[in-house]
Parts: C-alpha cells; structure tokens; sequence
C-alpha cells in the first residue's frame, strides 16, 4: 500500500480524479473543493491543503484536509483510514477532527490520538442525498429570485448565524462569492427575503445544493422547500444530478427533501478531537 501526500490541487486532480469521478455524487465534495483550488476559484486561505491519495496498483482511496478544518474522508474504505491518518500526522501538528463514513472516521480518530494523544468524540451525522423524480413544493407565498447586490449584508449575516462552524470566518467574502457566480437563490415575500438556498456549479455533471437557511422567525412555511426544489428544477434543467446533505438529528429538513424527490446515498459522521 502507498500513501502519498500533496499539497498541490492540480496533481491530485490529475491523480485521483479518474476513481472518484467514477461515481460524482458520492464523492462530491472532494471533486468539488479540489477542482476550486486547482483552478484557483477558491476564497483566499489562511494555508495549504493537504491532499492524500492510496495507491494499491491503482487509486484505492483519497482524502483532503482545507485549511482550518477537519480532515474529510468521504466514502475511504476503513482499512485504509489508518494508513492515511498516520500520513497526515507527518505532516500536521493538530487537527480539530475527521469527517466520513463512520467506520472509516472512527479509525482514523482511534490511530491519531494514539499518535498525538487527546480523545476523539462523534459530534454529528449527516446524510447525502440525490434528486430521483422531482416533486416540486409550495410555500404560502412568495417566489423565487436571484440574490441582489442589496442583499450581501443580510445573506452574509444569515451565513453566520446559521453556519458559524462550517464558515467559521469571512461572510461577507462567501456572499460576495455566491453574488459574483449567482449561485444564491432568495424567497421573497412581498419584497422580504424570508428564506436562501445556495448550490455549487457543476463538478462531473453534480450540483450540490447548499447552504439552505430560513431564520427562526420564518420557518414552518415552506419557503426553504420550495426554493430548494426550484433550484433542483434549474440543475435538472441544465442536464446535471442534484444533490444535498442533511443533519441527521432534523427529522424536519430530511422529510421535506425526500417529498421533493431526494433518495439517500451513504451517511456520514464528524468527530471531533480534543486534549
């Protein structure tokens, strides 16, 4: 087994997409975040990423850690997780955590805090989801449109307050982001945001819906079903698969999305590490 590290996005494209892209959605969010950086669309980071690649022959696995963020393992086989956390001890002082299947999470947890000590502890489940037939919703009012220059403030702030972890820093750069690649959708009611979902240009052929976010005072109305099953209609439309992540522990969210057509795909874990 061979386990090589790289902090150049272009290279481990070239490397390891050929596997991962034999099934787009499954791994999306490693085809998707490492295509931003090898073609410099990414937002500006504080670091370099480190990417890894198993080799077994051919490419048996892949995994990335973002600046600033857990290390993703996706869909890794758990017999590999080991081998590719040892790997990102040689190189990483510190991690806040992992995130994958849990089998393979859970491995690597267990071997890097016998490397680096501290213990490892589940935080979260999520599952991913992929549009079948779509069945589109209604809210009690309001239409779909575009996010406006007006709105960078409040989509910023809404990013913050409903995503502090996944975001951490930098809103108003994320909504500028979104704003310039028009990859945010509002509901609107009488002239009042209530509502936002976001997506991902396409990566092989896979849009992926996200963040979806209505704030407090607004919810219980469907406006985020029926904005995110507008933006499923426009992915469709333009011939690409849709897909979404839910927090497992929102029996809400998880209803709506499978009544708008979306079929569950593999479940997910976080584990976060602490002294």
């Amino acid at each position: 087994m061979d386990v090589r590290v790289t902090t150049d996005p272009a290279a481990f494209e070239q490397t390891v997409f050929p596997f991962l892209q034999r099934d787009p959605v499954l791994h999306t969010l490693i085809l998707s975040n490492v295509r931003r950086r090898a073609t410099g669309t990414a937002r500006t980071e504080s670091g370099p990423s480190y990417f890894v690649s198993v080799h077994d022959g051919e490419v048996v696995g892949a995994a990335m850690r973002t600046p600033g963020r857990a290390v993703y393992l996706g869909a890794l086989r758990a017999d590999l997780a080991e081998p590719v956390a040892e790997a990102y001890a040689d190189v990483l002082p510190e991690l806040d955590g992992v995130a994958g299947d849990r089998p393979a999470a859970t491995r690597f947890g267990q071997r890097w805090c016998e490397l680096r000590g501290g213990q490892a502890t589940e935080t979260m489940a999520t599952r991913l989801h992929k549009l079948g037939t779509l069945t589109p919703l209604t809210a009690d009012a309001g239409q779909a449109r575009l996010m406006r220059a007006e709105d960078l403030d409040l989509v910023g702030a809404w990013g913050a307050e409903g995503f502090p972890r996944e975001l951490r820093t930098g809103y108003r750069e994320w909504a500028e982001q979104h704003l310039d690649q028009q990859t945010m959708w509002i509901w609107d009611v009488d002239g009042v945001p209530v509502s936002m979902v976001g997506y991902r240009h396409p990566t092989f052929g896979v849009s992926r819906i996200g963040p979806v976010y209505t704030p407090l005072d607004r919810r219980r109305h469907g406006y985020a079903g029926a904005l995110t099953s507008h933006v499923s209609a426009l992915i469709l439309a333009q011939g690409n698969q849709a897909c979404l992540y839910t927090d497992l522990s929102n029996p809400t969210s998880n209803k709506i999305y499978h009544q708008a057509g979306y079929r569950p795909v593999a479940d997910f874990v976080d584990v976060e590490f602490a002294a």
